[in-house]
């Protein structure tokens, strides 16, 4: 059962922008040819984003694949699907990457033995909030938001994973 998906590509170098188009294709399995536009938030960046179409676990071979360049910020978003839990996946330079579940509304899920775990190793309440942003990816949102920003209204292109 396929599933669909988001790659975000906040900011990259211009001469990177060829290398994630072949890396997101090899994923793919089918030529990718992204509309890249200028990123407001860093002007020396190009941005750019695509849906996709594939098997569950796509995502983790599209973050896994973007993540050979440490100087790119991304996302990557994998819907839920019959008996797969969706995910999210955000990478900024220096902090590295975040990987979460995701409910089909779109919202990050802990379960209940990453809960537990959390609330007994608090000593205090600030304790237990700093682990809790950590454990949502609470900092790489607050990294990301004004390079999410920056591409209210951008065209999204369409690509779909063969075989």
């Amino acid at each position: 059962m396929p599933t669909r998906g988001v790659v975000y590509v906040h900011s990259t170098p211009l001469a990177v922008c060829s290398h994630v188009e072949w890396a997101i294709a090899r994923v793919l399995a089918a030529p990718v040819d992204l509309h890249w536009t200028a990123q407001p938030v860093e002007p020396s960046a190009r941005r750019a984003e695509c849906g996709w179409t594939g098997s569950p676990g796509t995502g983790a071979e599209l973050a896994a694949a973007l993540r050979q360049w440490p100087m790119i910020r991304f996302e990557v978003t994998e819907e839920p699907s019959p008996g797969v839990d969706g995910e999210r996946f955000m990478y900024v330079p220096g902090r590295g990457l975040f990987r979460a579940t995701v409910g089909a509304a779109g919202d990050i899920q802990l379960g209940e033995d990453r809960l537990r775990t959390i609330v007994a190793s608090a000593r205090a309440p600030e304790a237990l909030a700093h682990a809790l942003d950590k454990a949502l990816g609470t900092a790489w949102d607050a990294e990301l938001e004004p390079y999410r920003h920056a591409g209210d209204g951008a065209p999204v292109t369409l690509l779909t994973r063969v075989g």
